[in-house]
């Protein structure tokens, strides 16, 4: 018996090795080239010269910078509360059916992962754009006699992130109401608590794992999204995600994109932080 415990080990390391390896190679050596980048400078021709300075984190604190870090977590901010809004519901519904229909539901969110991304905003162009379905349907209704500008709006952004990181806030949360014990909920009502006051002192710090992982999963990636912001939001809105991406295809400045990119790591982090902190029961 005692030989098997560091056997165990050993196998268990061996294991972890090609998802360690994996993390090494795509999260940790791209997160330190980011770091080193962002504290360096570039030359006329775009290339990187390894001379250290602060420069690009003090470009970065300029105000048009600010204003569009505030802009994105802003719009992020605004994605994860819809998100929460309308995903609660959903995977609360979910996971109190039976097994078989349970399923058939978790499906149906599963669903849009079956098509490309692109295609799926695309898809959603064509119902926004003046001449399409949603007009078209205002039109005919009599609710307008003129099309309205829906599509390159900020509305129609917002759309576009709600659309694409729903299931990421459903899932999480489905996960943790699927787990809750429904007789602690049918004991809450016994004991003469009130909807609301079960809601907010039971199933919402009993389920606070998943919110807060799906919590996670929707505000880091809708800060950084640029494809919706350039495509639904006809590049007109610009959020950290286009400025990003264009300091490293249009400009050529990888040290003040990377500088960038740093500043949006200790966002990511600080949500971390913070969501990671326990849910307070309801007094």
């Amino acid at each position: 018996m005692s030989g098997t415990g560091p056997r165990a080990g050993s196998l268990a390391w061996l294991l972890l090795l090609p998802l360690l390896a994996w993390l090494a190679v795509f999260v940790i050596a791209p997160a330190a080239i980011l770091f080193v980048y962002a504290f360096c400078e570039h030359d006329e021709l775009g290339r990187v010269v390894y001379r250290f300075t602060f420069d690009n984190f003090h470009r970065v604190g300029e105000r048009v910078y600010l204003t569009i870090f505030i802009r994105s977590v802003g719009y992020a901010a605004v994605t994860t509360a819809l998100c929460l809004a309308a995903g609660f519901p959903a995977a609360w519904y979910i996971a109190r059916r039976p097994a078989a229909l349970r399923h058939r539901l978790l499906l149906l969110v599963m669903i849009p992962f079956w098509t490309s991304f692109l295609i799926r905003t695309y898809a959603w162009m064509t119902i926004l754009k003046q001449d399409g379905l949603l007009n078209s349907l205002l039109e005919s209704t009599g609710f307008t006699r003129h099309p309205i500008e829906l599509l390159y709006t900020p509305g129609a952004v917002t759309i576009g992130l709600v659309y694409a990181y729903l299931p990421f806030m459903i899932l999480p949360i489905y996960a943790s109401a699927e787990k809750l014990d429904a007789s602690l909920v049918e004991a809450a009502h016994d004991l003469g608590a009130g909807p609301l006051r079960v809601f907010a002192a039971v199933i919402i710090p009993l389920t606070w794992p998943g919110i807060a992982a799906g919590t996670l999963l929707v505000f880091v990636p809708a800060i950084g999204m640029f494809a919706i912001t350039d495509l639904m939001g006809g590049a007109r809105i610009p959020l950290i995600g286009n400025v990003i991406q264009n300091q490293f295809f249009q400009a050529r400045d990888w040290p003040f994109g990377a500088a960038l990119g740093v500043v949006f790591l200790l966002l990511f982090a600080a949500a971390y932080v913070l969501l990671q902190r326990p849910k307070p029961a309801a007094a």
